[in-house]
């Protein structure tokens, strides 16, 4: 297992600065974040993408819950839920993902003869996994469809403009 990606900077954070400009750089910042692995996420011989993905989900859904005072309720709990649903996602594929790197680094330990055991179980798991890609291509296009990825940048520039006003 590699190294989890580094959560990029956040820009102009500052320690004074009103909560809702805050929100509005660190969502803007994570949303980015997200959406930086979507290219290449399905291709499953590049396992660490999904799972920088997913931890970029997490820390996008974490700011969401601290600044969620900073938006109107139901924009904020659809849009939570959304990006709930893409973690969900990739939660499906990064399992299997996990699984299978252990059992092959588990059966170089075996003699030639016992690792039939390990790859028909590790068969499953690429079944496993071939499905869990399905969900992650089907949590893309869903949130490419309903704009996701906009409409978390539209909420984050109303709470730095709500600072404004």
């Amino acid at each position: 297992m590699g190294i989890v990606a580094k959560a990029r900077k956040i820009r102009g954070l500052e320690y004074d600065m009103p909560f809702a400009e805050a929100a509005g750089l660190t969502i803007a910042t994570r949303a980015d974040e997200v959406f930086a692995y979507a290219d290449g996420v399905l291709d499953t011989a590049d396992i660490e993408r999904v799972h920088d993905m997913r931890v970029a989900t997490r820390r996008l859904r974490a700011v969401l819950e601290i600044y969620a005072p900073c938006f109107p309720r139901r924009r904020y709990e659809a849009v939570l839920g959304e990006v709930k649903q893409l973690a969900d996602a990739l939660g499906e594929r990064r399992d299997p993902d996990v699984h299978i790197d252990a059992m092959t680094r588990f059966a170089e330990g075996f003699a030639a003869a016992d690792r039939a055991g390990v790859a028909a179980f590790t068969q499953t798991l690429r079944r496993q996994q071939s499905d869990g890609n399905d969900a992650v291509a089907a949590a893309l296009a869903h949130a490419d469809k309903i704009h996701l990825h906009a409409r978390l940048l539209a909420m984050a520039r109303a709470a730095e403009e709500s600072v404004a006003a």
